[in-house]
């Protein structure tokens, strides 16, 4: 490779890292090819300072011939004509050669790289067989050559000196010698750019601190950066590259900003010149070299150096393959262009930026278009329509500018700016001479004619709006179309012009934008007068007389000519109908009375609350509202049916920000409310606060469109619908009123003289020859006529009503359209279980429909044996006629059931019975009453609940042979009560004596509280079996007086009171012992004694007659301890054999231990019936079932076998022996049956016995020493 010719450096990505070579030209000649291709093969990993992320890169080396004059010079900074390694190339294996010019060489090869203190180099000896075989006597051992250059030149740094074997050959040593010298240079390279760019880097952040001193350069500084993003770029790193112009582009705008902000900078003087130039911007070279020029002499304006670095970015992200971030960044660049022109205050042309805007976006298209196909074109267009967009807008201001727009053309001095914006441009550049379609070409004809400018400002506007809808953001596209309408109304066409305006309005409206709708509604309203659309352009006209951002000027002018219209006489036919919502709006809707609902014939008004919206006094001439009458929800059943029948509110208030005509829109209610939320973006390393800023939550709820969601008759509709007035067949009519600017209050007078519900449906204002119509109230109105039957309710006074004691009622009549006359009487059925008291005087109060009371009455009331009449006062109808009477419940006393009575319309009636109500603790009570009223041949029904304050229960004590009933009355209500003169008597047996324990005459029963009452029974000849016992008391609420007190009785039947059986039982210490011991076996003697002789109704079943003639009974007891105290050993049950015959004993010995010590209470002893297998069973035996063995026997054999018969233990009122498949074939079986409560008295039943620990003797060895 010839390298003596020094080239000229090109700054582009071609460009590569300089590497020197020393020594043999010729062996590097023969090597450069093999190197040149193989050197960037393999990726090496560059870790970089300041903990930047390492990368991989492919290493590329341009290798030129050594030369002194290509080591840096002091002060020389620049990179991309620094050597990054120097390497001395020899193959020389003879001694005498190495020593008589090699050494020489690589001495002065090196004192040149030390005095420029240049510290990368490597030493690379070839070894070929060529070299060997030219002089054999001479040569050394190539590891004595090697050593010695080592040793000469290398003494710290070994590894500088690199053997390369037979380079040409295709051998595995060759092979690997290529790969040991190219990982070698591969790693010498790295290191030799980290260390550099390093260093350069540093030079660089020291430069760009001094930016504050006086001096400093941006342009200077510029071209160092940039530097560093040439070497980026060199080793295709453009992603870094890319960064080194994006820090220069934030550090001129904040100059930029500070100057702003009067912060200024000497170095901007030079970017505020005049701008000469407005070429745009030049995207098709990879550098555009006079704006790099015109930066580095400091002579480049404010749109060249804007210009160069965007376009070097451009480049870099093409390289990325980033395009669309390219048009994004454009479209800034474009704007922050405009905006930093004006901070800097810079003289430009009128016209020159719009020209320079739309050069440079459509370079940048094509520059897009350049790299892109079509198909990526059209998926990716949201990226590139925003340029489409301003490229549009600002052909539109050239247009206006140059007098392109106009009807009647450009004038002269709209040429001479022509000329001088064409004079700007300059000439057409090299790469675009040949374009048929280049951006300069493009304004160069737009210019020059009127119809060429029509041409490609159509084509621009309809490019941007179809792809603004092909994205869907057709917000953007009905933007580009009102201003192609505004252009179609420069050029006189308004109906095209309309169209786009409509469009736009849409828009507006739907997101709530005020002025801008009025100044779109004066632009249409101003076409649609030019097209002559009456109608709607009186419907635009009332909606912008309506207009607050109007001046009232304006205002009054467009509601004047609605009322000129207005005014003409002419044919009624010919009437206009428009909408009321432009004209006024329903705020408000009252009835008179508030509750909407009447009885047929009631006066009823409603006032509407209209606020107009014109600026003027408008005179009408009749306002009416069309009624639509339902008859089939007519309130016929009147308040009886008041649950089902829906209420109408008496007031109902209007959205004001839009007509009640059709629901509310999101749009027309101001849409959802913003949720913003706050957000931080802090440091990862220290989480300091970088930024904060606010987000909105709910944007999709926001932003989004709300095109088909607007109702089409609100007034902020764009085209409101041709509306007409329904002729209903009854109407509200007001005639000559006069409408003030704000609220107006009109009030009609409703029908209501047939029942049935009415409903507002339309509203109408005639002015002239103008109807402005509500085609629809909402939300819907109503009223109600109702014709109310006569309808008698009884309600408690208070709650809970109860038993055995006074209590007030309150009836009341609702008289409906029934007229209460004189003699008119209310008959009430007289019942044993609820009386009416009688009453002195009873008042009746009447009261209107507003509840106001108008009138009190004694009433008359009369009774009989089985009917109360009650006279009523005269009460006119749909008054409220209400009065008290004192009732009482009797309480029912238990087994008594009188016959059945007969209500007073010849019903059986049926007694009342108690049952537990779910949610108090008393007893409820059902009393129902008949009522036969005047206006009705049928009985009316009532039914009153009341509550039993007292819970009643009876128990029979024994103690022995004497026999005690206690009573139990305990208080469930929340009452306290008195009791007095507590009775027990017994209906059947006059000898029987039951004397009473109780010592008070008087007591107290508090709320939630129980009194117990005993009596002893005493008796003559013999206890009778059965007892028919009667609890009566005299009862009254607390701290009142005797004559309040109430009687209150408890029947009740006590059966088998007769003690049959004594059991007694006596634990006897062990042999020896005094006492029992804890630990040691006892004895437990039970004696059971029959105490009477059989009665007559005892159950014959039971006895069975033995050998001697005796009736004998069979009895099973049971001892069990279910305190753990006791261990029963030995049989817990058994049976016997019990004669039945007064005094007769039978004793049963069971071995128990103690447990523990003290006193311990008796074993629990149980004594049941036993009854035979023969005794009847209520289940049938199977007759296909067999049984072999005799029941009564394997009950025998089980209880003499079984020491712990634990499964004929008695613990409910019956239990079976046997097993569970023969009581459910029905086969009978011997069953246990405990005794009635009182037929077994217990003696020991509380007995205890003193037991002592058991003796515990303990041996302790003890040492002494």
């Amino acid at each position: 490779m010839e390298c003596q010719e020094e080239k000229p450096i090109i700054y582009t990505m071609e460009n590569k890292p300089i590497v020197t070579c020393a020594g043999d030209q010729g062996l590097f000649t023969s090597l450069y090819t093999s190197l040149a291709q193989q050197l960037p093969r393999e990726p090496m990993e560059w870790r970089r300072t300041y903990g930047r992320a390492p990368k991989m890169i492919h290493l590329e080396a341009n290798f030129v011939q050594f030369k002194e004059e290509l080591l840096p010079k002091e002060g020389n900074k620049a990179l991309l004509t620094f050597p990054f390694l120097h390497i001395y190339w020899t193959d020389c294996c003879d001694t005498e050669a190495y020593k008589s010019s090699v050494k020489e060489d690589m001495l002065r090869w090196q004192n040149s790289l030390r005095t420029h203190s240049s510290a990368d180099w490597v030493i690379i000896v070839v070894e070929t067989n060529d070299t060997k075989k030219k002089n054999k006597t001479n040569i050394l051992p190539r590891s004595s050559i090697v050593d010695k250059i080592r040793s000469d030149f290398c003494n710290k740094q070994n590894d500088r000196c690199v053997v390369l074997s037979d380079p040409l050959k295709d051998s595995s040593r060759s092979q690997e010698s290529w790969n040991s010298l190219l990982l070698k240079l591969r790693t010498l390279l790295l290191m030799s750019f980290t260390k550099n760019l390093g260093r350069f880097e540093d030079d660089m952040r020291t430069l760009r601190e001094k930016r504050t001193q006086p001096g400093w350069s941006f342009c200077e500084y510029f071209m160092v950066q940039e530097e560093l993003a040439f070497v980026f770029e060199m080793l295709q790193q453009f992603e870094d590259a890319l960064v080194q112009y994006d820090e220069l582009d934030a550090l001129f705008t904040q100059y930029v900003l500070n100057f702003g902000a009067g912060d200024t900078a000497n170095w901007l003087g030079s970017f505020c010149a005049p701008v000469r130039s407005w070429s745009g911007l030049l995207l098709r070279r990879p550098i555009d070299m006079e704006k790099r020029d015109g930066i580095q002499r400091g002579e480049a304006s404010l749109l060249d150096l804007r210009s160069y670095l965007f376009s070097r970015q451009c480049t870099l992200l093409i390289f990325l393959q980033r395009p669309w971030e390219v048009t994004q960044r454009a479209l800034e660049l474009l704007h922050n262009c405009v905006q930093e022109l004006r901070l800097l205050e810079v003289s430009v042309l009128e016209g020159a930026l719009d020209c320079w805007v739309f050069l440079s976006c459509l370079e940048v298209l094509h520059r897009i278009e350049g790299c892109c196909d079509q198909a990526q074109l059209a998926a990716n267009c949201s990226h590139t329509v925003g340029l489409w967009a301003y490229a549009t807008d600002k052909l539109k201001s050239l247009g206006e500018l140059c007098g392109l727009v106009s009807e009647k053309g450009p004038t002269s001095e709209d040429l001479n700016r022509t000329v001088d914006l064409l004079a700007g441009l300059g000439d057409e550049r090299p790469e675009t001479v040949n374009s048929l379609q280049s951006p300069y070409k493009k304004l160069k004809e737009a210019l020059s004619s009127v119809e060429a400018f029509e041409r490609h400002y159509l084509e621009l506007s309809h490019a941007a709006m179809e792809m603004y809808r092909a994205i869907g953001r057709l917000r953007s596209a009905r933007l580009v179309g009102k201003s192609l309408a505004e252009f179609y109304m420069r050029k006189g066409d308004p109906e095209k012009a309309e169209t786009f305006l409509q469009e736009a309005l849409k828009s507006y409206v739907s997101e709530g934008w005020s002025l801008p709708v009025t100044h779109t509604r004066k632009q249409i309203a101003e076409c649609q007068k030019v097209l002559g659309r009456t109608v709607d352009y009186l419907q635009t006209s009332a909606l912008l007389a309506g207009d607050v951002n109007l001046t009232t000027e304006e205002r009054k002018h467009f509601c004047q000519e609605i009322l000129t219209y207005a005014g003409k006489s002419g044919d009624q036919s010919k009437q206009l109908s428009l909408s009321m919502g432009v004209f006024s709006q329903l705020t408000r809707l009252q009835f008179r009375p508030a509750t909407a609902s009447v009885h047929s014939g009631a006066v009823l008004q409603v006032e509407l609350t209209l606020r107009c919206l014109m600026p003027v006094s408008v005179h009408i001439q009749q306002v009416a509202a069309s009624i639509h009458f339902d008859l089939e929800h007519a309130g016929i059943h009147g308040r009886s049916k008041g649950a089902q029948r829906q209420t109408n509110p008496g007031t109902v208030d209007f959205n004001q920000v839009s007509s009640s005509a059709g629901p509310p829109s999101s749009s027309s209610a101001g849409g959802p409310s913003l949720e913003m939320d706050e957000i931080h973006d802090r440091s990862p390393s220290d989480n300091s606060l970088n930024s904060a800023g606010v987000v909105c939550k709910n944007t999709h709820l926001v932003m989004r469109r709300h095109d088909s969601n607007s109702p089409p008759d609100t007034p902020n509709c764009v085209s409101p619908p041709a509306v007409t007035m329904k002729e209903g067949a009854q109407m509200l009519k007001v005639q000559d009123v006069t409408l003030e600017p704000g609220n107006n209050s009109i009030v009609f007078t409703a029908p209501s003289g047939q029942p049935g519900t009415y409903t507002l449906r339309q509203l109408c204002a005639t002015v002239g020859q103008v109807q402005f119509v509500l085609p629809h109230i909402y939300p819907s109105v109503q009223y109600e006529v109702y014709s109310q039957e006569p309808q008698l309710t009884v309600e408690p006074l208070s709650e809970p009503l109860l038993a055995g004691l006074p209590q007030k009622v309150k009836f009341t009549l609702l008289t409906g359209h029934y007229t209460v006359k004189k003699g008119d009487a209310l008959q009430l059925s007289n019942t044993d279980t609820m009386p009416i008291l009688p009453s002195n005087s009873c008042t009746a109060s009447i009261s209107n429909p507003a509840a106001e009371v108008v009138g009190e009455s004694v009433l008359s009331i009369q009774s009989s044996e089985k009917v109360t009449s009650i006279s009523l006062p005269p009460t006119p109808p749909y008054h409220t006629l209400e009065f008290q009477l004192e009732v009482l419940c009797i309480i029912p006393s238990g087994f008594d059931r009188p016959p059945n009575e007969r209500l007073t319309n010849g019903e059986v009636r049926h007694r009342p019975r108690s049952y537990s109500h779910p949610d108090t603790p008393m007893t409820a009570i059902d009393q129902r009453m008949s009522i036969d009223c005047p206006w009705s041949i049928y009985s009316t029904l009532l039914a009153l609940t009341f509550y039993i304050p007292f819970k009643t229960k009876h128990s029979l004590l024994s103690a022995g042979n004497r026999k005690y009933i206690q009573v139990c009355v305990q208080n469930v209500s929340d009452v306290n009560f008195t009791l007095a003169e507590v009775k027990l008597t017994e209906k059947q047996h006059a000898s029987l004596e039951l004397q009473s324990l109780n010592t008070k005459t008087k007591q107290l029963l508090c709320s939630k509280h129980s009194v117990f009452c005993l009596w002893e029974v005493r008796w003559k000849d013999d206890l009778p079996l059965c007892l028919q016992c009667v609890f009566s008391a005299n009862f009254s609420p607390l701290n009142q007086d005797v004559s309040s007190f109430k009687p209150f009785h408890y029947q009740f039947q006590l059966e088998r009171v007769t003690t049959l059986y004594s059991v007694r039982a006596e634990i006897l210490p062990p042999v020896g012992e005094q006492h029992c011991r804890s630990g040691l076996l006892c004895g437990l003697e039970v004696c059971i004694t029959r105490l009477s002789e059989p009665a007559e109704g005892e159950m014959t079943e039971e006895s069975k007659t033995d050998t001697d003639g005796l009736k004998t009974t069979k009895l099973m007891y049971e001892v069990a301890d279910s305190s753990s105290n006791w261990a029963v050993c030995g049989k817990s049950s058994g049976m016997v054999s019990m004669p039945i015959s007064a005094n007769a004993t039978h004793k049963v010995q069971i071995e128990v231990m103690p447990l523990f010590a003290g006193h311990l209470p008796f074993p629990k002893i149980k004594v049941l019936k036993y009854l035979p297998h023969t005794a009847a069973v209520a289940i049938q035996p199977d007759p296909d079932s067999c049984v072999e063995n005799d029941s009564l026997s394997l009950l025998d054999k089980t209880l003499d076998d079984q020491g712990d018969t634990a499964s004929i233990r008695s613990r409910g009122s019956v239990h079976s022996v046997g097993s569970g498949d023969q009581q459910q074939k029905g086969v009978a079986m011997p069953r246990l049956e405990p005794f009635s409560p009182g037929q077994v008295f217990n003696h020991s039943q509380t007995r205890q016995v003193l037991v002592l620990p058991a003796t515990d003797d303990h041996i302790m060895e003890v040492n002494a020493t």
